[in-house]
């Protein structure tokens, strides 16, 4: 096992850019201040019409628009503050999920205007995401993680089924599965491959973790971060060098490192 885990450590891929937590929070910045200068547009436009109605009409329209505004940039301002290791709000952190389901899509119409792709934003939103995780200390028992990977983390040709049980795997080397199985024995968590999200969501519903580290791409991880909150979830990108959806790999270092900041070790754990 220990010949497999070199193995796999020792193969050469051509490791993705790390994103850029900053461009998610500044796109998110940007898009706020953009729909509150619409805001005042309509605001403008419709004060005349909404006064022939009733004098308090233009009053409550712009309350409504000056609070939606002052919660988003609130949202955005505790996202700054979790990133940056200080004091949150706490309960503002399911704003936050909120707010990026609400503005992301305009985030990425604007983003592309200035030739920012969505997979970069997403990317962004990721490596965001996994500093707030990791600035809340947030540790479990080895047993109450759950690690996720997509199906496509096998090799294409790999006759072995390993969907419902990893521990099918023969560890031939072939792909970052064999590691990630000898990884989940040697520190105990739980280790699942889904081959879809609805599966993935149906093993965290099953398994009922106090964590997940969820392995894919930055769409879907984007999108199981957020459907499993507020239980905390952690991502790795999984690399792609044959293309999206086949035959991926994934860095084993950054995962181990990853674990290693949520698993509690065990001298610590048994005390």
């Amino acid at each position: 096992m220990a010949d497999l885990t070199q193995k796999q450590a020792t193969k050469k891929f051509t490791l993705p850019k790390r994103p850029q937590k900053r461009l998610f929070i500044g796109m998110l910045l940007l898009t706020t201040t953009l729909m509150a200068a619409a805001f005042y547009g309509v605001w403008y436009i419709a004060r005349p019409g909404l006064a022939g109605i009733a004098d308090f009409l233009p009053g409550l329209l712009g309350a409504v628009f000056v609070l939606i505004t002052l919660v988003a940039l609130s949202g955005i301002g505790n996202m700054i503050l979790a990133v940056n290791g200080l004091p949150r709000l706490p309960f503002l952190q399911r704003q936050n999920y909120e707010l990026i389901n609400m503005l992301f899509p305009l985030a990425v119409r604007i983003a592309k205007i200035f030739g920012i792709s969505r997979r970069r934003l997403e990317g962004s939103f990721i490596a965001t995401s996994n500093l707030m995780f990791n600035n809340m200390g947030i540790k479990v028992p080895a047993d109450k993680l759950l690690v996720v990977t997509p199906h496509c983390l096998q090799l294409a040709t790999c006759p072995h089924k390993i969907t419902r049980d990893p521990h099918n795997c023969k560890r031939c080397g072939g792909c970052d599965i064999g590691a990630l199985v000898t990884l989940a024995d040697e520190m105990g968590f739980t280790f699942f491959v889904a081959t879809g999200g609805t599966l993935a969501r149906q093993v965290v519903y099953n398994t009922r973790p106090k964590a997940v580290l969820a392995i894919a791409c930055e769409r879907d991880l984007m999108s199981g971060i957020q459907d499993v909150y507020p239980l905390p979830a952690v991502g790795v990108l999984n690399i792609r060098p044959n293309g999206p959806c086949y035959n991926t790999h994934v860095d084993m270092e950054e995962v181990r490192q990853q674990l290693e900041k949520i698993i509690i070790p065990k001298e610590q754990d048994n005390g």
